[in-house]
C-alpha cells in the first residue's frame, strides 16, 4: 500500500439527479461511481469511504410523513443510521463483485458510525439545514403543529423542514476503522456524516434528530485514521471563483492560504461548495499533504495531479502539481 485517501463521496454518486431514484438506478449508479473508485485501487492506496444521503434520508422521511397514521414515525438519527446500512450495503456488495472481476483480494466493510456532537452547538437552537420533502406552507403548517418541525421557506413558495446541523467533535470507532484501514481493508464509515449522537452529563450516549456535514466529517475521519490524501468527489470538476458568472474559473493547484483567502472573500456557496473547502483547510491544518476537490470523471486525472482542485501545504511537501 501506497498511501491512505479518505474519500467523500457525494449523493450525486449513489442516486443520480435524474430518474425516480429506484434501488435499481441506485445500484447502478453506485457502480458506474466506483470506475472512478478503482482507480485508487490500482494505485494501492488504503482507503476509507464516506457517502453523502441527502436524497435517501429525504425518501426515509417523506415515507415517515405519508405513513405516521399507519405506522409509528422514526426520528431523524434512526433514518440516518438506516441509510448508513442500505447505502453502505450498495457501496459494498458493487465494490466486491468489481474486485472479484479484477482478481482483487481485498475486503470491503460497513460500518455503522455514531459522530459525537457538542450539545450545545449553536447550530441545535437556530438550525438551518432543509431536509425532507418540499411542500406548500399550507401543506406543511398542519405537519409542523402536529410532529414539532421547524420549517422555513427554502425559496418562494417552497417549504421544508429545518434541522441542526452541527459540527463532528469526535467519531466513535475510529481506532478500530483505523486499524481495518492500515491492514488494507476498504472500509465504508460515516455515512451521510455520521449518526449524530450526544453525551448526557452521566456519560450516556442520546441521539439527536440533526444532519452533520458529511464533508466536515470526512475532514475529521481523515485526520483520525492519518490519511495523507483527502478526496472531495461531488459533480463539478473543481472548486470556482466567480461561479457561474462571465469571469468564472476553475481553481487548480491552490495553497491553504490562497484558498482560506477565497473563502475569507466570499467566493464559496454556504450550501455547496464553502463547506467543502472548509472541511479541506481542517483536514491540511494537522497531517494531511493534500486535498482534492474534483468529479467522478477526473478521478484518474486528479490521481496525477492533472485535474481537480488540488489544495497544498507547502509545509507538507510531497504534492502533485496540476498541469
Amino acid at each position: 500500500m501506497n498511501k491512505t485517501a479518505m474519500i467523500a463521496l457525494g449523493g450525486n454518486a449513489i442516486s443520480p439527479g435524474t430518474g425516480s431514484g429506484t434501488i435499481t438506478e441506485q445500484f447502478a449508479r453506485t457502480r458506474e461511481s466506483l470506475e472512478g473508485i478503482m482507480h485508487f485501487v490500482h494505485q494501492k492506496y488504503r482507503i476509507c469511504l464516506t457517502h453523502g444521503n441527502g436524497p435517501q434520508v429525504g425518501d426515509e422521511l417523506l415515507r415517515m410523513d405519508l405513513t405516521h397514521v399507519q405506522v409509528p414515525p422514526l426520528p431523524l438519527g434512526v433514518c440516518v443510521a438506516g441509510t448508513q446500512g442500505t447505502i453502505g450495503y450498495m457501496i459494498q456488495q458493487s465494490f466486491q463483485n468489481r474486485l472479484h472481476l479484477e482478481g482483487i483480494d481485498r475486503e470491503v466493510v460497513t460500518l455503522v458510525t455514531q459522530v459525537e456532537v457538542d450539545p450545545d452547538d449553536p447550530s441545535i437552537k437556530h438550525p438551518t439545514k432543509f431536509v425532507g420533502h418540499r411542500y406548500t406552507r399550507k401543506e406543511i403548517e398542519p405537519l409542523a403543529r402536529q410532529f414539532g418541525w421547524q420549517i422555513g421557506e427554502q425559496e418562494p413558495g417552497v417549504w421544508r423542514r429545518v434541522v441542526p446541523s452541527p459540527k463532528p467533535r469526535y467519531i466513535m470507532h475510529g481506532s478500530s476503522i483505523r486499524t481495518l484501514v492500515q491492514h488494507g481493508t476498504i472500509v465504508i464509515a460515516s455515512g451521510g456524516g455520521g449518526i449524530p449522537v450526544y453525551r448526557e452529563p452521566d456519560g450516556r450516549l442520546e441521539g439527536l434528530d440533526a444532519v452533520i456535514d458529511k464533508d466536515l466529517a470526512a475532514a475529521l475521519m481523515g485526520r483520525i485514521i492519518k490519511a495523507e490524501e483527502l478526496w472531495i468527489i461531488t459533480d463539478v470538476p473543481g472548486a470556482y471563483v466567480h461561479y457561474k458568472t462571465p469571469r468564472e474559473q476553475l481553481l487548480g493547484d491552490i495553497t491553504v492560504d490562497q484558498a482560506r483567502a477565497y473563502l475569507e472573500a466570499g467566493h464559496f456557496q454556504s450550501g455547496s461548495m464553502q463547506p467543502k473547502i472548509e472541511a479541506a483547510l481542517y483536514f491540511l491544518s494537522y497531517h494531511g499533504k493534500r486535498a482534492v476537490i474534483t468529479s467522478i470523471p477526473e478521478i484518474e486525472a486528479a490521481i496525477h495531479g492533472k485535474a481537480g482542485t488540488i489544495i497544498y501545504n507547502p509545509n507538507q511537501g510531497d504534492h502533485c502539481e496540476n498541469s
